[in-house]
C-alpha cells in the first residue's frame, strides 16, 4: 500500500499543476482558459455554459487520448466505477472510430453537423447538439519515414499482478513481428534503478529483441524518474535523423521512489519533445495512475492510450502505435465562433485541460496537439439557440490551425454550419453521431454521480445498442454492455 499513499499525494501535486499547460494545451506562462464559463440561473447543465454575447469564441487543442474511457472499461468490468476526476468525456468519444472524409492533401478534412437532444435528455427544446470532427489522411506504412521506439518498461513488483507485465511482453513480441526490418527498437526498464536491456537495435535482428523481450521480470519498487532519464539518454544516443523518434512508456503510473514531484519529469518530456522526441503512454493494471500518464503523454507530445486485455493490447501496438510513427500535423488547435444572432450560449463537452486563451489561437509559441495520419479527433458542444434564429443562419464557425510536421510553417482551414444543420431530429442522426452522445453523456454521468445529471445510464445503454446495431460495430455493441454494467453498480 506505499506505493498507494505515495501515489496520492503525486495525483494531488498534478491537480495542483494542471494549470500548466500541456501538449494538447497552452504553453506555460500561457492562460489556459478561454475565460470563465458563465451559468444561467435557468440553464441545467451541469458544467455550466458561456453566453456567446460574453465570449463567442471557443477554443482549446485537439487531443486523440483515449486512457480515460479504456481505464473505464476494464473498472467497470471489475464491478467499479472510476473516480470522477479520473473521467475525460472527449476521451471516451474518441475511443471510437467516425468515418470522416478524409482530405486529399496534408492537414485536416473539417466536419460539423448536429441533430436534437434524444427525448431522454433533460434540456430545453431550444438545446440543439454540435459535433465538430476532424480527420487525417491516411498513410500506407511502407511510405513512412523509418522508426527508432524506446519502450521503457515498468518492471516494478505492481507490474507482477496478471494483466501487466505479462500482456506488456506479449504485446511487444507482436510488434517487433510487424514493424519493418529498417526500423529500429532499444528496451530499457525500471523499477527502483533503470537499466539498459537492449541497446537500439534493427528490427532485421529479431531474435536479438525477442530475447530481450522475454527477459523482463518483475523486481522491486517503481522509480519512474529514472526510467524516463534513461529511456531518453538511449533515445538520443540512437536518434534517427530523418525519421520517427519516440519514447514509449508502458507502465500502470503507480510511481513511488525517485521523484515522485510530477513537475520535473513533466518538465524533461517536454524538453525532449521539442527536440523531436515525442512520447506514448501505454497504461495497464486494475489500479492505474491514470493523471500521470495522461500528463506525461501531453507533455510529450503524444498520447495516452490504457489495455487489459491482451486483444486490446494487440491492436494498439498492432494499428494504434505503427499509425503514430508518421505525423500529419503538430500544434493543432481549434477555435469554433459561435454567431450571437443564432447562438445564446454554448458548452464544450469535456476538453477542460485543452482550453486555450482565445487570443493565442494564431499564437504559434502555444501548443496544440499532434495528430497522425488517419487519425480522427472529435469535440461536441450543446448549443442553445438564440429565441427566433433563422433556418438559414450560421450558427458557428470551426477554425483548424497546425503546423506542418516538416517546415513548421502553419496553415489553416475551416467550416461553418446552420442552424438547419443542427436541426434534425436524433433519431434520424447518423449512428457514429448517436455513438458520440453515448459516450460523452456515459462520462459526464458518472462526473455527475447518482444525484443529478442530465441523461439516465439505462436511457443511454439502449442508445448505444441501436447505434451498435445500425453500424455493426463491435466496439460500439461493448460500449452498450459497459453502460449497462455501469448502470448496475450504481
Amino acid at each position: 500500500m506505499v506505493h498507494l499513499r505515495r501515489m496520492s499525494l503525486l495525483l494531488a501535486a498534478l491537480v495542483a499543476t494542471a494549470s500548466v499547460t500541456a501538449c494538447s494545451a497552452g504553453g506555460a506562462g500561457h492562460d489556459t482558459g478561454a475565460g470563465p464559463a458563465r451559468h444561467h440561473e435557468s440553464q441545467p447543465w451541469p458544467g455550466g455554459d458561456t453566453a456567446t454575447e460574453e465570449d463567442g469564441r471557443s477554443t482549446f487543442g485537439v487531443d486523440v487520448d483515449t486512457a480515460s474511457y479504456g481505464y473505464t472499461r476494464r473498472l467497470v468490468s471489475d464491478g467499479r466505477l472510476p473516480e470522477r476526476a479520473q473521467v475525460r468525456p472527449e476521451e471516451f468519444v474518441n475511443s471510437f472510430r467516425q468515418d470522416y472524409p478524409e482530405p486529399t492533401g496534408d492537414g485536416f478534412a473539417v466536419h460539423v453537423d448536429g441533430s436534437h437532444l434524444p427525448v431522454t435528455h433533460r434540456a430545453g427544446g431550444d438545446v440543439r447538439l454540435m459535433r465538430v470532427g476532424l480527420q487525417t489522411r491516411s498513410q500506407e506504412q511502407r511510405s513512412r519515414p523509418d522508426a527508432a521506439l524506446t519502450f521503457v518498461v515498468d518492471v516494478s513488483g505492481s507490474m507482477g499482478e496478471p494483466g501487466r507485465l505479462d500482456l506488456v511482453r506479449d504485446a511487444l513480441h507482436t510488434l517487433v513481428d510487424q514493424l519493418r526490418r529498417t526500423d529500429s527498437i532499444a528496451i530499457v526498464e525500471f523499477s527502483d534503478e533503470a537499466r539498459v536491456v537492449r541497446e537500439m537495435t534493427p528490427v532485421s535482428d529479431a531474435a536479438e529483441l525477442h530475447d530481450a523481450i522475454d527477459a523482463l521480470r518483475v523486481r522491486a519498487s517503481t522509480n519512474l524518474e529514472a526510467g524516463l532519464t534513461l529511456g531518453y539518454r538511449v533515445a538520443r544516443a540512437g536518434f534517427l535523423r530523418n525519421g520517427t523518434n519516440r519514447v514509449i512508456v508502458l507502465s500502470d503510473g503507480l510511481a513511488n521512489v525517485g521523484s515522485t514531484d510530477p513537475e520535473p519529469i513533466l518538465r524533461r518530456v517536454r524538453a525532449e519533445a521539442e527536440k523531436q522526441i515525442a512520447m506514448l503512454g501505454v497504461g495497464v493494471g486494475s489500479e492505474y495512475g491514470d493523471e500521470l500518464m495522461e500528463q506525461l503523454a501531453d507533455r510529450g507530445d503524444g498520447f495516452a492510450v490504457y489495455v487489459s486485455e491482451r486483444d486490446q493490447a494487440r491492436k494498439v501496438f498492432v494499428e494504434q502505435l505503427p499509425a503514430t510513427l508518421a505525423v500529419r500535423a503538430l500544434d493543432a488547435k481549434v477555435q469554433v465562433t459561435f454567431e450571437e444572432e443564432a447562438v445564446r450560449s454554448y458548452r464544450l463537452v469535456g476538453y477542460d485541460n485543452r482550453a486555450i486563451a482565445d487570443e493565442d489561437f494564431r499564437d504559434d509559441r502555444v501548443d496544440g496537439g499532434e495528430v497522425g495520419p488517419g487519425h480522427s479527433v472529435t469535440a461536441l458542444y450543446e448549443v442553445r439557440l438564440a429565441e427566433g434564429a433563422s433556418a438559414s443562419a450560421r450558427a458557428a464557425r470551426v477554425q483548424v490551425r497546425w503546423a506542418d510536421p516538416n517546415t513548421r510553417e502553419p496553415a489553416e482551414t475551416y467550416a461553418s454550419v446552420s442552424v438547419a444543420d443542427l436541426d434534425r431530429d436524433f433519431a434520424a442522426a447518423s449512428p457514429r453521431l448517436r455513438t458520440c452522445y453515448a459516450a460523452a453523456w456515459f462520462a459526464q454521468a458518472l462526473r455527475d454521480g447518482a444525484d443529478g445529471g442530465q441523461v439516465r445510464l439505462d436511457d443511454l445503454a439502449v442508445i448505444a445498442d441501436r447505434a451498435a446495431e445500425a453500424t455493426e460495430d463491435a466496439e460500439v455493441r461493448e460500449l452498450g454492455r459497459v453502460i449497462h454494467a455501469a448502470a448496475e453498480l450504481r
